[in-house]
């Protein structure tokens, strides 16, 4: 296999050559521990393997941090600190520069205002305070060292929500599963799940009960703006940063420029924005290594390799409440300085936001679901409406008040409480009982939407088609 790869010499001297330039002027840079404790874990040397070049460790202008809060900030004036963690590690090539966990801090950078005719609609509705724009910035990384790196970041559109990690069809793949490469795959989503879980426990996501009670809270006609914990922002820097430079020995690149083996699963992040409701079929897409791939001690993929592929099925959400669905391949790897090569790689999970509700199939599509609460809540707004009419009387002014507020909450409350006119009371809490039918199965549903720097799970495996079959979609 090693003899039929044409690209295995030519690309190593490729990335010498390239590794030399970039590296001669920080040869003399002490490079951190982090940095030397990757180089010691990932790619130690032997006594036969000779001193090639020094690499510059360097992540480049453009790069995402993706930073989660790890404390709940009550949002009161723009300047105001926070402080977060680094949920995913960084790497510069081959080596790890920014460990999980690393500290961030930042600080609220404008809070916009609320404009006249949203803020109407929310006083109608009795919340006096509505929920404002937010933007943040982090200025600084806080290494495990002790060392403050400063940074410049913008925060990428799409980002500023609690995350969860999805993956494809795991449990109906445990049963089917035969092949080694399904399995290793199924091995490594099962470890990267345990380290996004140990990650996410520095943050100290909101648990359901905190969220009931933020949630009740938010329904008092006046309460305060929170941001939670765990939101998770994806801050690409503005500046490169330099972790200075390390030496590449020919046996860190000899598998480079081979197709990864059946079985790998790298860490990508998008690099084009996906959206159901205006994504077309056979739109190109194209995601970004930020982990380096290796085969035991051996460098297969560096970080900074792409992915590209294609958009083979997507369904616009619909009326009636039909949800978005999206299900893309990707079919060709271009390793920095390298040749591009095809391969079959499947998606096999994404990080998605934990109120977008996303699935993935067993073979990778994804399709938004609805929650399971909009049963309730529309069960709740069909009970006030039935409470509404079961009055004898004109007089009944708690069935009067009860169709009120389901119909609009500060406004049909008030004249509920004031007509004294069960007709109107009924007719309000009809209103109210439609209009929750209405947004919940009748309305357009939700669309599948994958922002840039959207962190994806990407596998390699020998039975993975590089195309979807004809006629095929993705099950409700």
């Amino acid at each position: 296999m090693t003899a039929a790869n044409p690209f295995r010499f030519a690309l190593p001297l490729l990335l010498f050559s390239f590794a030399c330039q970039q590296g001669a002027h920080a040869q003399s840079s002490d490079p951190p521990a982090a940095s030397r404790m990757a180089v010691s874990q990932s790619a130690p040397t032997d006594a036969n393997a000779k001193p090639a070049s020094m690499i510059a460790l360097t992540i480049p202008k453009g790069t995402p941090l993706q930073i989660a809060l790890d404390q709940e900030v009550r949002v009161t004036k723009e300047g105001q600190p926070i402080h977060g963690r680094v949920m995913q590690p960084v790497y510069a090539f081959d080596r790890l520069v920014v460990p999980v966990g690393t500290e961030a801090t930042g600080h609220i950078s404008k809070i916009e205002p609320v404009s006249r005719g949203h803020r109407v609609r929310s006083v109608l509705n009795a919340n006096f305070t509505p929920a404002r724009k937010v933007d943040v910035d982090f200025d600084e990384l806080v290494l495990a060292n002790g060392k403050h790196v400063p940074i410049h970041t913008a925060v990428a559109p799409g980002s500023g929500q609690v995350i969860q990690l999805v993956s494809a069809g795991e449990t109906e793949k445990k049963k089917t599963v035969k092949d080694e490469a399904s399995q290793k795959i199924a091995q490594a989503k099962q470890q990267a799940k345990q380290q996004w879980d140990s990650a996410m426990q520095q943050v100290k996501a909101p648990g359901k009960k905190h969220r009931l009670e933020r949630y009740a809270l938010a329904e008092l006609p006046v309460h305060p703006q929170f941001i939670d914990s765990g939101t998770l922002y994806f801050a690409e820097l503005k500046d490169p940063l330099n972790f200075g430079a390390e030496q590449l020995t020919a046996k860190n690149v000899t598998e480079l420029g081979q197709t990864p083996p059946p079985g790998s699963l790298v860490h990508a992040l998008l690099v084009t924005p996906l959206d159901s409701g205006t994504t077309k079929k056979g739109a190109q897409v194209e995601a970004v290594l930020s982990q380096p791939l290796f085969d035991g001690d051996r460098l297969v993929l560096p970080q900074g390799s792409r992915l590209e592929g294609a958009v083979v099925q997507v369904q616009p959400a619909r009326h009636l409440h039909h949800n978005g669905q999206l299900r893309l391949v990707f079919h060709q790897l271009v390793p920095p300085d390298g040749m591009p090569q095809e391969v079959a790689a499947s998606f096999e999970g994404v990080q998605s936001g934990a109120g977008d509700h996303v699935k993935l199939d067993t073979e990778g599509g994804a399709q938004a679901t609805s929650p399971k609460s909009r049963y309730l809540s529309t069960s709740f707004s069909l009970a006030l409406a039935a409470f509404s009419s079961a009055g004898d009387g004109d007089a009944d002014v708690t069935n009067n008040a009860a169709g009120g507020a389901n119909g609009y909450r500060l406004i049909g409350l008030g004249v509920g409480v004031a007509a004294h006119y069960q007709p109107l009371g009924m007719a309000m809490g009809a209103y109210g009982a439609s209009r929750s039918v209405y947004s919940h199965f009748l309305s357009r549903g939700r669309d599948v939407v994958f922002p840039k720097d959207t962190a994806m799970e990407i596998g390699f495996g020998a039975n993975v088609e590089p195309h979807a079959r004809p006629g095929q979609t993705i099950q409700q």
